[in-house]
Order: C-alpha cells, then sequence, then structure tokens
C-alpha cells in the first residue's frame, strides 16, 4: 500500500509540473507527456480501486511513462536543454542528412514560430541558408542567436566570416575586434582578422594582431603561417622564415609554408639549402607543381639547361597553370622553345587569397632580383658602368 501511495505522489506531481509547462510552452510534445503520465496514473488507479496486485512488468512500465521519463524531461531542461528543440533539431538533421534542406528548412521555420527563443534551432537554420548561397539571410539568423546569448562568440565569429564574404570587410573587422575585446583567446578570430587586414595591405597591423593571438595560443601553427605571410610583405624576409619554420615545426604537414621558405632561401642566395629544402617538398602532392618550378630556376643559375627544361616541363604536365609563371620569369627566356604549353591536366590544390598574394610576391621578388643580376652581367660585359652589387641576404 505505501508503495502505491508513493507512486500516486510522485506521479501527481510530475503531472502538475508537465500540464504547467504545456499551459506555458504550448508545445504539443508536453500533449504526449502529460497523456503518457495519465496513463500510468489510471493503470495504478484501476489496480488500488479494485484491489488488484499487477505484475513487475507492468508497475515498472506505470513508473516509467508515470514518473521517471517526466522526471528525465524536467531535469534535462533545468541544464537547458530544451526537449522539443532537441527532437525539432533532430527531425531537421535528419532531413538534411537525406538531402532534403527544404523540409529541413520548413520544420525550423515553423518551431521557430513557436519558440522564437531558440539558439540551437537559429544557427541550424543559418547553417542551411549558408550552404544554399543566402548570406544574408544566415547573417540574420546568426544576429539573432547573439542577440539571444552574448556569450555565443561562435556565432559572432561567423557574422564577421560571412560579412567578409560578402564583401562587408569593414563590418566584419568591426565585429572581430569586438569579439577579441570580450575573448581574446578566440584564435580562428584573430586569424580571420589578420587576413582582413592582410587583404587590405595593412601589414604591420596584420602582424600585430597575430601576435597578439600568439599570447593566449602558443601552439597555433596558423598564427606562425600568418604572420610568415605577413613579414614576407614587409620584405623582412628573415623574419618571415623564422616563422615559416616555427609553423611547419608544429604541423610538418605545412607543405605551403615550406615551399616559402624555400623561396626565401633562393631570394637570400642560399641557392644549395633552397635546393634541398625544395626537394623535399616533392614528397607532397600539393606543393609539387611549385617544387619543380623552382628547382627549374634553381638549374637555371647553376647553368644546367638540360635539368631545367626537364623540372619546367614536369611542372606544367602536373598542373597546365604553371606555363603562365614560367612565361613571368625572363630566367627562363632561353629555354622557352622548348617548353611544352599544351597539356590538359590541372593539379588540384587550394591556396587561400593571402597565400596566392605571399607566393606571387615571392615570384616576383626571386624574377626581379634574377633581372638585375642579369643586366649587371650584361652591364660589367660591356664595361659601361659600375655593376650595381646585390646584398641577397639583406635583400
Amino acid at each position: 500500500m505505501l508503495e502505491k501511495v508513493t507512486f500516486f505522489i510522485f506521479a501527481f506531481i510530475m503531472f502538475m509540473i508537465l500540464f504547467f509547462k504545456l499551459i506555458r510552452k504550448k508545445d504539443s510534445i508536453y500533449i504526449y507527456l502529460v497523456a503518457l503520465n495519465l496513463v500510468g496514473i489510471l493503470i495504478r488507479f484501476v489496480e488500488l480501486s479494485n484491489k488488484l496486485e499487477f505484475n513487475f512488468i507492468l508497475v515498472s512500465v506505470c513508473y516509467i511513462i508515470s514518473v521517471i521519463i517526466p522526471f528525465i524531461i524536467i531535469v534535462l531542461e533545468l541544464k537547458k536543454i530544451f526537449i522539443p528543440e532537441m527532437i525539432a533539431t533532430a527531425k531537421a538533421k535528419m532531413f538534411l542528412k537525406l538531402g532534403d534542406n527544404e523540409k529541413a528548412r520548413k520544420i525550423l521555420i515553423k518551431f521557430i514560430e513557436k519558440h522564437p527563443d531558440s539558439c540551437l534551432s537559429h544557427k541550424l537554420l543559418a547553417d542551411i541558408y549558408e550552404k544554399e548561397g543566402k548570406l544574408e539571410a544566415a547573417i540574420d539568423e546568426y544576429v539573432l542567436v547573439v542577440d539571444l546569448n552574448k556569450k555565443d562568440y561562435d556565432s559572432y565569429y561567423e557574422i564577421a566570416l560571412l560579412l567578409n564574404r560578402t564583401e562587408k570587410s569593414e563590418e566584419a573587422q568591426k565585429m572581430l575586434e569586438s569579439l577579441l575585446e570580450k575573448k581574446p583567446e578566440y584564435y580562428k578570430a584573430s586569424e580571420l582578422l589578420g587576413e582582413i587586414l592582410y587583404d587590405q595591405d595593412k601589414f604591420k597591423e596584420a602582424a600585430t594582431v597575430y601576435l597578439q593571438a600568439l599570447k593566449y595560443n602558443p601552439d597555433r601553427f596558423e598564427l606562425y603561417y600568418g604572420l610568415g605571410m605577413a613579414y614576407t610583405r614587409l620584405n623582412d624576409f628573415q623574419t618571415a622564415k623564422e616563422y615559416y619554420e616555427k609553423a611547419a615545426k608544429i604541423n610538418s604537414m605545412l607543405f605551403h609554408a615550406k615551399v616559402n621558405i624555400a623561396q626565401i632561401l633562393l631570394i637570400a642566395g642560399e641557392i644549395e639549402e633552397a635546393e634541398e629544402r625544395f626537394i623535399e617538398c616533392l614528397e607532397n602532392k600539393e606543393s609539387e607543381p611549385d617544387a619543380y618550378f623552382y628547382l627549374a630556376i634553381i638549374a637555371m643559375l647553376k647553368g644546367e639547361v638540360d635539368k631545367a627544361v626537364s623540372y619546367v616541363n614536369i611542372a606544367i604536365e602536373l598542373d597546365k597553370r604553371m606555363y603562365k609563371r614560367v612565361c613571368r620569369q625572363g630566367i627562363f627566356a632561353p629555354i622557352m622553345d622548348q617548353v611544352r604549353k599544351d597539356k590538359s591536366r590541372n593539379h588540384k590544390y587550394y591556396l587561400t587569397n593571402q597565400e596566392f598574394k605571399t607566393r606571387r610576391y615571392l615570384d616576383e621578388t626571386i624574377s626581379l632580383i634574377n633581372s638585375m643580376k642579369s643586366d649587371g652581367k650584361k652591364r660589367d660585359a660591356k664595361g659601361d658602368g659600375k655593376i650595381i652589387e646585390i646584398n641577397e641576404r639583406e635583400f
């Protein structure tokens, strides 16, 4: 008898809590929970009124649907886990996996109409809009998330990222600066802010951002790599090399940094070491075309013409875009008639805008140095003036 009284006390308490939640939140999930709770209470009431003794399994089911499930729901909500929200977003994610974005979007919009304060639903809806290319709509959803939760720093970052993608870099910069004031250790914000400043040719400011971020994230290779690119554009090649080295030490697969290191060694006139570095870069498919391209330059500098022709043609075979880079390097002028142009293969690798600009800048520097060397030799041979000596280690 005591057990039955205990059951009815707890079951009734759960019923009252669920009933008030139903009135307050007006969500269908609470209708089902209240109905289940009542089923359990009615079964035990029939047992009590007819002086029956139900078996253990039936009694356990009553406890589960009338006490345990409601109790779990209440505990989860106390921990800020909203069950209807979990169910709605789970359904939306299921349709997303099935490729039905429209159905997922409708589920979320319907849920948000009932629960406009659902951060999780707004974020998932923003993600859907972003994948569909509706960036302005995605930004609006993330703004709502930030309004609901001022400490959702990931949403701050997403807004800045999308603003930058929609060519609103100044707004993105302000958003990132505000985010870093609140959370200076958020390295992704520093990384993006550095990229934006780099694209604006504000290389000193970009370097300052990366250096500040390193105080909180000393092991992030992305920050060292960003510093390497910033100092490259500041013509401080030695410092750039040091940061590239640190980035590559943390991430041994960062072959783009290794290519840049080898380029700087080539600029500094350290040809043998540069050659060794470029040979190492042949181990990675992403850096292989670049490595062959620069090995060809080194071969030309050494007077190894046949080897240069071979390297150039391999680079173009791996990536037909290399042909234009070969044409831009005056050092290849003597062998252009042996360079194969008609290749259809395109090497698949991705360079960020900053990586592309840095690589192009180093290319132009190497080309300039080789051109100045060539001009100096011609003038010396003709005896028409002093040779301009280039201290390549300080260039």
